[in-house]
């Protein structure tokens, strides 16, 4: 762990040319390193105030004019002082005044994450909205956008909270009926049922890890099937663009072709697969062959089959996707004149026909009901530790009935303590070496 008394800085913006560029300071030091920088501020600037200034190097020359914002601890981000300096996003500039501020030995460049790992520290927030911030700053989709915002707003650690304060509520009434037995007679007669109420909500949340990593890496859908189905025509329009290859001889795509889109919010990433078939060239098998691995690693499969297919080629395509969810529809539907009758969706890539709704069913399939926006951003971390406490409440549920008060206590507290991995409440300092190493230095 890094000393909480040093004072840290970092650029907080990318380092690329553009409009503005940030230098953020956090600790002790960060207000006088500050004005170094920018001598005109006052000595006791107001904060949350936007002074405009000039900054200089160590001889007093120019080197920019921008603004120069104090915020005062605890009331800041970290919980510490803390001293932003806007200034124009010329990546040399930020670099000379980066280098200014590490002239003065009270200050250290920040570590990846450090920024937010110390208001978490300082208790400004919980680690699941350290965790969001993350998640916020890596969105590549509008519901990671809104679910991450969600998460910073803590809508998780309010979750996570309405679990674990009944749950140590409980703890302390156990413990409390084993070490003072008269005073807290009959605090463990609901143990029962109050251990089971908190379990079903564990394994509620943890059921939305699926959920939260299609919100944070988005879903993958393929279009796979037989030779010369539509699946290319039917890529292209719903990419919205001509993307793979379209010809009327058999065999036309011979690799995995992707494409990323947004969908309702959703980011998905499509991919256009090589035709099935038997006897197929050297070149066109290498592709088949990724076909076949492709599938067993996406989210959902979209069958895409010629009008004239019957059920009993639909069943046998359908083997083909392993155990992975598969959507069976019609392709090609321009061309069946008359229309064959057919149970299974139509589309034509060619005309748009049943696009539209081929694309709520593929949310349907992927998301269910819901907004994706609404979910819990639910990790596999956050997955596990809930798993583990469910498991706990599991054992402390039937302890209630046939062992003894001292096993379900122990019990709940391992619930507890699970818990607290996820909160933040009970966590080692190489668990968050590992977390804020994920983020970017400047945050």
């Amino acid at each position: 762990m890094t000393t909480p008394s040093a004072t840290i800085v970092a650029l907080a913006t990318a380092p690329a040319a553009g409009a503005v560029g940030i230098l953020r300071l956090s600790g002790p030091a960060a207000l006088a390193v500050g004005r170094a920088l920018a001598p005109g501020v006052p000595e006791a600037p107001t904060p949350r105030h936007a002074y405009l200034a000039t900054f200089v190097d160590a001889a007093g020359g120019v080197l920019d004019e921008g603004l120069f914002l104090y915020f005062r601890g605890p009331q800041s981000f970290t919980g510490e002082d803390v001293v932003e300096l806007q200034a124009h996003g010329s990546p040399r500039l930020l670099r000379l005044l980066l280098a200014r501020t590490l002239e003065d030995g009270r200050v250290r460049p920040a570590l990846p994450g450090e920024f937010t790992r110390r208001a978490f520290l300082n208790g400004r927030i919980d680690l699941t909205r350290a965790e969001a911030v993350a998640d916020l700053v890596a969105a590549d989709s509008e519901a990671a956008v809104r679910a991450a915002a969600a998460g910073v707003s803590g809508a998780l650690a309010k979750r996570i909270h309405a679990l674990e304060e009944p749950l140590r509520a409980l703890h302390a009434d156990l413990e409390g009926v084993l070490n003072f037995p008269d005073e807290a007679e009959g605090a463990d007669a609901e143990a029962g049922p109050r251990v089971t109420t908190l379990r079903a909500e564990a394994e509620s949340l943890r059921a939305e890890v699926g959920r939260g990593r299609l919100v944070r890496q988005g879903a993958r859908v393929a279009l796979y099937g037989p030779v010369n189905a539509g699946k290319s025509t039917l890529f292209n329009r719903l990419v919205g663009e001509d993307r793979a290859l379209v010809d009327a001889e058999p065999g036309t795509t011979r690799d995995a072709l992707e494409a990323r889109v947004e969908w309702d919010g959703l980011g998905v990433t499509l991919y256009d697969t090589a035709g099935l078939r038997e006897a197929p060239g050297r070149v066109e098998a290498l592709g088949i062959a990724r076909t076949r691995g492709l599938l067993a690693a996406v989210d959902l499969a979209v069958l895409v089959l010629p009008p004239d297919a019957s059920g009993d080629e639909a069943t046998s395509w359908t083997r083909e996707a392993g155990a992975t969810p598969v959507l069976v529809v019609t392709g090609k539907c321009d061309v069946a004149s008359p229309p064959l009758p057919s149970p299974r969706p139509r589309v034509s890539g060619l005309t748009g026909a049943g696009v539209d709704a081929l694309r709520t069913s593929v949310l349907a399939r992927l998301w269910g009901g819901g907004t994706p926006s609404a979910v819990a951003l639910v990790s596999e971390r956050h997955a596990d530790a809930l798993r583990r406490a469910a498991e706990a409440l599991g054992r402390a549920e039937e302890a209630s009935r046939v062992s003894t008060l001292e096993v379900l206590s122990g019990e709940v507290g391992l619930a507890l303590e699970a818990l607290g991995e996820v909160s933040g409440t009970s966590v080692s300092d190489a668990l968050l070496d590992t977390l804020f190493q994920r983020f970017c230095i400047g945050k």
